[in-house]
């Protein structure tokens, strides 16, 4: 199955429904920072997010210090940001509610 790239139009569109996401890498990925109350909370946080990438075959890059959990959402297979990566960033949103 081939996963196509969004265009200029959709990211902008798709951007606008995830407020929290910025786009990186000229446009060609999106990014958050999480923080929690401590180490355990965020390592809990990555525990729920590795276990939706890993059924979605989707996983992210992401950064870890002691309460920040930095994320970064791209389709390696698309060249760039697809309509994966709005869908798991929209599942991860959903986690840190």
């Amino acid at each position: 199955m081939t996963v196509e790239q969004l265009s200029e139009e959709e990211r902008k569109t798709w951007l606008s429904a995830l407020p929290e996401w910025s786009l990186c890498r000229d446009g060609n990925a999106i990014e958050r920072t999480f923080e929690f109350g401590d180490f355990s909370a965020a390592f809990a946080f990555m525990t729920r997010v590795a276990l939706i990438a890993e059924k979605r075959d989707h996983h992210p890059e992401w950064f870890n210090v002691y309460n920040r959990v930095e994320i970064t959402l791209i389709t390696h297979d698309a060249g760039g940001l697809s309509l994966r990566d709005v869908k798991m960033a929209r599942k991860i949103d959903a986690l840190s509610a």
